[in-house]
């Protein structure tokens, strides 16, 4: 019986030799990291491409996204059209309304009973409870996330103290240790991202807590785990990504309900106090001269009420962005 030539191996065969390297687009060497690596990579970047879609075709996702946007130009560069910085006084221009006159330049939002510039207070009053409201929501949704995914993941022991951790917050009185910390500190922002951090998380992760239970049970978070994954990698890779549509919404709407948090104390005088200011210092300031001089009120209103609408706006887009079977995502 003939032999047969033994069969060429290589590329132009259409066989790969097990042993013989695989090669890159660049030509070069793609080792198995690689190679698991970026199928993943091209499936996160084009549901990335998906919910931006969605997103886009959302207008008040868009008109909400464009305010903060806008907001946070008016935040950062609004004090470069104003001689006056927050703390000035125009001695000249004591409790003035609106004007383009001034000692030493326009007040375009008048000035207030001790004669500061209130366009500079608003300006730093938004850039201070921007400041506050995203630190806080990026703090508490990481804690939350973490500890939760944790107590999911674990179970047993961790799952038992986590929660009864959550559940001991859950019951403290926190509005009177915020009391107590910004009579004691005085009125410190600081301070106020600190409490509101620690007391701000239990809710989130309770919700998280539940969600992970079931992507725990995954066939993929199996294998992580049989092939000797370490846990912390497999909570930040496998677990947390699998519910990251719930962190970003609720990124968004910490955001708001931060600002209108600090707000509310800085109404009640437990806030943030002089001679820093937020927009509810000032709002507080301004509630009581609404009759003789509203402006003082109704400028500070304006930027919280666009604040707080264009988060609530991106919150909503972001929903029916990851939800396409939410009502606004099957619109779209």
């Amino acid at each position: 019986m003939a032999m047969l030539p033994p069969e060429p191996r290589g590329p132009q065969s259409g066989h790969l030799d097990a042993a013989a390297p695989i090669m890159g687009e660049t030509g070069g060497v793609l080792d198995e990291s690689d190679t698991a690596s970026a199928p993943l990579v091209r499936r996160r970047s084009g549901r990335a491409k998906i919910f931006a879609k969605r997103y886009a075709r959302n207008r008040s996702a868009l008109l909400g996204l464009a305010i903060f946007g806008l907001l946070v130009l008016f935040a950062v560069f609004g004090g470069l059209f104003t001689a006056y910085s927050y703390t000035d006084t125009d001695f000249l221009a004591i409790g003035f309304p609106p004007s383009t006159q001034g000692a030493e330049g326009a007040h375009w939002f008048g000035t207030n009973d001790a004669g500061n510039d209130l366009y500079a207070q608003v300006v730093h009053g938004l850039q201070r409870s921007l400041t506050i409201a995203l630190v806080v929501s990026i703090g508490t949704t990481a804690i939350a996330a973490f500890l939760g995914g944790l107590a999911a993941y674990f179970g047993g022991w961790v799952q038992r103290v986590v929660l009864g951790v959550v559940y001991l917050l859950l019951v403290v009185p926190t509005f009177l240790i915020l009391a107590l910390v910004s009579n004691s500190t005085g009125g410190d922002w600081r301070w106020l991202i600190v409490v509101l951090i620690a007391f701000g998380w239990m809710m989130l992760a309770r919700v998280i807590h539940s969600l992970a239970l079931t992507v725990r049970e995954r066939d993929y978070v199996a294998a992580a785990r049989y092939l000797g994954v370490s846990p912390v990698t497999i909570i930040l890779r496998h677990i947390l990504p699998n519910i990251a549509s719930l962190l970003v919404i609720n990124f968004a709407l910490g955001v708001v309900a931060t600002v209108l948090a600090e707000t509310g104390l800085s109404f009640l005088g437990f806030g943030v106090k002089i001679p820093d200011v937020t927009l509810g210092s000032l709002l507080q300031a301004g509630a009581g001269t609404l009759a003789a001089s509203p402006w003082l009120f109704w400028f500070p209103a304006a930027a919280l009420a666009l604040l707080t609408v264009s988060m609530a706006l991106i919150a909503d887009g972001l929903r029916d962005a990851f939800d396409p079977t939410s009502r606004g995502g099957a619109r779209r």
